[in-house]
């Protein structure tokens, strides 16, 4: 649109009128951002905004209640330190070279993740050995319950190969299309 000289004197009518943008826009055949963006660059007087509300009236309403209970996360100012596992060892007698142990010698373990542990247990302090964690096997995550309810939970069986769900709950998520041919046969 072209904003002819008749358009822009129809537009300071109707604004001094105080009608709205969108009346506005419908009586010139225009958009309401046409006629906001005009009156802009016109510099045409500022409207009082409906959003805005008068102070006396905010003041009669009452302030949100106040939480009860504390924070439901962690402040950001000091992060906390991640808390080390806790191994608590036995203390051990020192086996001599020269007196037989009646002890059997402590298995390695099959686990890689147990290796430290043992390692702290049995005294062998030759050093930090690295920590392999086992693989998880996924789980079921079928929501069950209702979100946010103390009963609430996921189903937490074995989950298929690449996919996120245990068997049963795959036939439900995972419904086959059928094909158009077939409801035509």
């Amino acid at each position: 649109m072209e904003w002819t000289d008749d358009a822009i004197i129809r537009l300071r009518n109707l604004w001094d009128e105080g009608l709205s943008t969108a009346e506005i826009g419908r009586r010139l055949s225009i958009s309401k951002n046409s006629v906001v963006g005009k009156a802009h660059r016109l510099e045409l007087p500022a409207r009082p905004s409906p959003i805005r509300r008068d102070p006396a009236a905010a003041a009669v309403r009452e302030p949100a209640p106040r939480r009860v209970s504390g924070p439901t996360l962690p402040s950001l100012a000091a992060p906390a330190e991640p808390e080390a596992p806790r191994v608590v060892a036995r203390a051990m007698p020192p086996v001599s070279a020269e007196a037989p142990s009646d002890r059997a010698p402590v298995p390695r373990p099959s686990t890689p993740a147990m290796r430290p542990m043992l390692a702290a247990v049995s005294g062998n302090t030759s050093g930090p050995q690295p920590v392999r964690l086992a693989p998880r096997t996924p789980s079921c995550c079928w929501p069950i319950g209702e979100p946010g309810t103390p009963n609430f939970r996921f189903c937490g069986d074995p989950a298929l190969a690449n996919k996120p769900y245990c068997g049963p709950h795959a036939e439900i998520a995972y419904v086959r299309v059928r094909d158009r041919r077939e409801d035509v046969a």
